[in-house]
């Protein structure tokens, strides 16, 4: 089976997204799928002024065409609301061709914030987009409940998971901080809140890994926090492991697969009860939940403690 999956969001970008792709495409094969990506490689790009250092594509039709039927799919899926989403959907009204799409990224929560654009329209204009597709696929249960009150329709789900095999406990990093170590990890930007959890009264050290357009700001405001830049691959899973508790202090986010890379490297989370961290900690012993969020990091280091004195 041939399936073309069309996304704006692609490397170099460094997000849950563009992960959840990429581990698709390694484990497609053993399933008998073959997946051609259609991305903004390729097309030209301008900057977008309310994101800085982000770029988005300008497809054009004919080209946008051109790729799709050079892949000859037998299924399309639209992973983005992007100018390429837009593009494939278009293409696939003109031709009556089914196609799916995926609810990842709340952007009228993060347009809201840098913006006076108003969420109620950025909604109107999402609803719209998705409801060609066949279904809309969601991460979570709690995602699923709040877009249907929103009166998205059609809605399956489509899970997440994490390499085993690259994020695991075995090789920490050799951190030479004060411990305990408080670690928060993705975009340094102002959707993620993560000014939240640096302005928390803490023991220890304050970690942040990651770059983005709010990382100076914030480097100059908390001078005792560490911001260690972006990590990848082995290193990024030697950071996860080295923390004492992993941070997520996001409220935008659709679901948060950082989290489950954390705890596959037996780091326990702290977050708000919010959707995506509702749906993977919710009551369970790998961490904890409160609007309080110094009270959640207290209560995830409190529970490694206990693992350590049980063992």
């Amino acid at each position: 089976m041939r399936i073309l999956i069309a996304t704006d969001a692609w490397r170099p970008q460094v997000n849950g997204v563009v992960r959840t792709l990429t581990s698709l495409a390694r484990s497609a094969s053993a399933l008998g799928a073959e997946i051609t990506f259609l991305t903004p490689q390729g097309f030209p790009s301008v900057g977008v002024p309310t994101y800085p250092g982000l770029r988005v594509a300008l497809p054009n039709r004919r080209e946008i065409a051109a790729r799709i039927e050079a892949a000859a799919p037998d299924a399309i899926h639209i992973a983005t609301e992007g100018p390429v989403g837009w593009a494939v959907r278009a293409y696939c009204r003109r031709r009556g061709l089914a196609f799916t799409t995926s609810y990842t990224t709340r952007f009228p929560e993060y347009i809201a914030v840098r913006s006076i654009v108003p969420a109620s329209l950025t909604y109107a204009v999402l609803r719209h987009f998705h409801s060609g597709a066949a279904m809309t696929m969601v991460a979570t249960g709690s995602l699923y409940s709040e877009l249907g009150a929103r009166g998205f329709r059609k809605l399956g789900f489509w899970g997440r998971g994490v390499d085993t095999e690259l994020f695991n406990p075995h090789h920490p990093a050799r951190l030479d901080l004060p411990r305990p170590i408080f670690m928060t990890m993705g975009r340094v930007a102002v959707e993620k809140n993560i000014e939240a959890f640096l302005s928390l009264e803490l023991p220890g050290s304050k970690v942040v890994v990651g770059n983005g357009p709010q990382k100076a700001v914030l480097e100059q405001k908390y001078p005792q926090a560490r911001f260690l830049g972006e990590k990848t691959g082995a290193d990024l899973t030697a950071h996860l492991a080295a923390a004492d508790v992993f941070v997520f202090p996001s409220r935008t986010d659709t679901f948060g697969v950082v989290q489950l890379e954390a705890l596959a490297c037996s780091t326990p989370v702290a977050a708000f009860p919010v959707t995506g961290p509702l749906d993977v900690i919710a009551d369970h012993p790998v961490g904890a939940l409160d609007e309080d969020l110094r009270r959640a990091c207290l209560r995830a280091l409190s529970s490694v403690v206990r693992s350590s004195h049980a063992r």
